[in-house]
């Protein structure tokens, strides 16, 4: 399939559109909200018994542990101009430290993938795709949001704090949610909150929940979740006519 390809300017990816696309924040938005969040699960935790701190340490060890994940997700979008929220499903593939590939396949297909270089966006109906660079000058003024996955996933509390100011934690019914504000003036000007949500006994990512300048918030439901499968890397790095 041809594809056009449109070498985007220095603004943001990350902002609502409304029209004949419908009220939804773009792809690429999407994909770098998700990505920087991807927490691994594995490893044992009694839960029950520890602090959030505790808690939360733990999910953070337990990143070590990924090299890759994929997963099935339902993303709801609510917006304050609509009565019901929007919905769609896709699926997810992550290779550590931080390339992935995001698909929306219903209700309209789109492809999100970020590799080292760029992040690419391709709109399959419309045969075209978008380039967004991940490096150099041309970052623009999403350098700084671009920056939340750059340096990979955080390791220790010390690497999510030089990026995150922890906002609250709780726990119920063996789900443990974090809701984090970005310390980049940048980043706070797309997203301001973000609350992650992991099961606090296996430390597997649950969901995550973005909140948006304009009062709108996204979700995402994880399910059918692999850690570590195999993952061809010509995921991360497609040809543009092929897609």
């Amino acid at each position: 399939m041809l594809m056009q390809t449109v070498k985007t300017s220095a603004q943001p990816p990350c902002r609502p559109e409304a029209g004949r696309r419908g009220n939804h924040v773009r792809p690429a938005c999407l994909a770098i909200c998700l990505l920087a969040f991807l927490p691994g699960f594995c490893g044992e935790a009694s839960a029950e018994s520890a602090d959030a701190n505790a808690i939360l340490s733990g999910w953070l060890n337990a990143q070590t542990h990924m090299q890759t994940w994929s997963a099935d997700f339902t993303q709801t979008r609510t917006l304050k101009s609509l009565t019901q929220p929007l919905t769609a499903t896709g699926h997810v593939w992550f290779k550590a430290p931080g390339e992935f590939r995001w698909e929306v396949l219903k209700p309209s297909p789109t492809t999100a993938v970020r590799n080292a270089q760029e992040l690419l966006v391709f709109y399959p109906r419309l045969k075209r795709a978008e380039r967004y660079p991940l490096e150099g000058s041309q970052a623009g003024q999403w350098k700084d949001t671009l920056a939340l996955l750059d340096a990979g996933f955080p390791r220790s509390r010390s690497e999510l704090e030089a990026r995150f100011n922890i906002l609250s934690q709780s726990t119920a019914n063996g789900i443990h949610e974090v809701a984090l504000q970005p310390k980049s003036t940048t980043a706070r000007r797309i997203m301001p909150e973000i609350k992650i949500a992991f099961a606090t006994e296996d430390f597997s990512l649950r969901s995550t929940e973005l909140a948006f300048t304009d009062g709108s918030t996204m979700k995402n439901v994880f399910t059918n979740a692999v850690m570590n499968p195999k993952v061809e890397e010509s995921l991360f790095h497609p040809q543009l006519g092929s897609e």
